[in-house]
């Protein structure tokens, strides 16, 4: 046997587990075919000033990016978040700020956080240049040995054991980070559903719910005013819509006249929007009802939610070459001729229909509130 095959020998296992790591480093490169062409230390010189400084620069960054996740959580849970209307102006301002805030404290987080590994990586990890010939097989102990050796070989000339601030600011803001991807799902669980049930402020009615018996609830739609005088509003004619198109609309009460407070909420209100859709006639004739909504449209007049079952993005979209309605968020469609059941994407179940009709004055309105609870399912709901 040549010197060349003997050097080639794995060793046994006994001697490969009295081989300490830098010896394992070696073994694992050599058995691997890797040849380090260059293998410079990052820092040649312990402790210099420029050393600390890349340290305190890293560590800044972690920090930064705790203190931003920690600055999402308190804003997603503590922030004003209920509609203030604009002549409110103190706590208007303070509202229209929450959204910005939620995307500017988690948005920081991770760039601070993934601007801090980039840079530690770039200052304290060696940049070696190796060359390693392919190999085919799956691998063995001795493989697996040798690399775990090399990687921690790689972690201690990286320093990173000895610099507790690094450490500590990492753990620091991928812990606050981590809390602010667990809190944003938990949020949507705070709000009891059986609360206030019976009222349009619970998960299982909407701003159409009627607030006392015979109250009419008309279908306006939104014009754009934002003066802070009230305006008249604008209430929906059929003759206001032509063959296949479609309007969104909201809810408007008698008792919300002159009341710019209440006119703008009704706006605000996520789960007020509806899309009126008119259905070609032709198109009308080939619809299909869902059972027990026969009657909730008004002739070739279709009333839908606008808040997609699926995750509630508003579904802003209607086709009217298919009489789809789409939803732009992840792409659900609904068939309008099939009582807007799902046909394509994520979603699973059909749009809430919102049942109307024409009153003595030849306004549409509602004729209820949605029988079913609008948007993305919950624990408590059987659908």
């Amino acid at each position: 046997m040549s010197s060349g095959d003997e050097q080639a020998k794995p060793p046994t296992e006994a001697e490969l587990a009295d081989m300490d790591r830098d010896q394992l480093v070696k073994l694992g490169t050599k058995l691997d075919g890797v040849e380090i062409v260059h293998y410079p230390e990052p820092w040649p010189v312990k402790g210099t000033k420029a050393e600390k400084r890349a340290e305190r620069t890293i560590a800044l960054w972690f920090a930064l990016s705790a203190i931003a996740g920690l600055g999402f959580v308190v804003s997603l849970i503590w922030w004003p978040w209920q509609y203030e209307p604009p002549n409110h102006e103190d706590s208007h301002f303070w509202y229209s700020l929450y959204t910005p805030m939620l995307g500017i404290t988690l948005g920081v987080s991770v760039l601070a956080l993934a601007i801090g590994v980039l840079l530690y990586t770039k200052k304290f990890v060696p940049n070696e240049v190796a060359v390693q010939e392919r190999g085919d097989g799956g691998s063995k102990e001795i493989d697996k040995a040798t690399i775990v050796a090399q990687l921690a070989d790689s972690g201690n000339r990286s320093t990173i054991a000895r610099r507790s601030m690094i450490k500590r600011t990492a753990g620091l803001g991928a812990g606050a980070l981590g809390l602010a991807t667990v809190a944003l799902p938990v949020a949507s669980f705070i709000k009891n559903p059986w609360k206030d049930s019976e009222t349009k402020d619970s998960l299982w009615h909407t701003g159409w719910q009627p607030q006392y018996p015979g109250e009419v609830v008309y279908l306006r739609r939104n014009t754009g005013h934002l003066g802070h005088e009230p305006e008249e509003p604008s209430l929906v004619r059929p003759e206001d819509l032509d063959a296949g198109a479609m309007e969104t609309v909201f809810p408007f009460r008698e008792s919300e006249r002159g009341d710019h407070e209440a006119l703008a909420k009704a706006l605000k209100r996520s789960d007020n929007p509806v899309m009126l859709i008119r259905l070609r006639p032709a198109d009308a004739a080939r619809v299909v009802k869902r059972k027990g909504q026969e009657d909730f449209n008004f002739g070739d007049y279709y009333a839908y939610t606008k808040i997609c079952s699926h995750v509630g993005c508003p579904t802003s979209l209607y086709e009217q070459r298919t009489n789809r309605i789409l939803c732009p968020c992840h792409q659900s469609q609904f068939d309008a001729l099939h009582y807007a059941k799902p046909v394509f994407g994520p979603a699973t179940r059909a749009l809430a229909q919102l049942p109307i009709t024409v009153n003595e004055e030849g306004y549409f309105v509602a004729r209820s509130d949605f029988i079913e609870p609008i948007g993305p399912g919950f624990w408590e709901r059987k659908s």
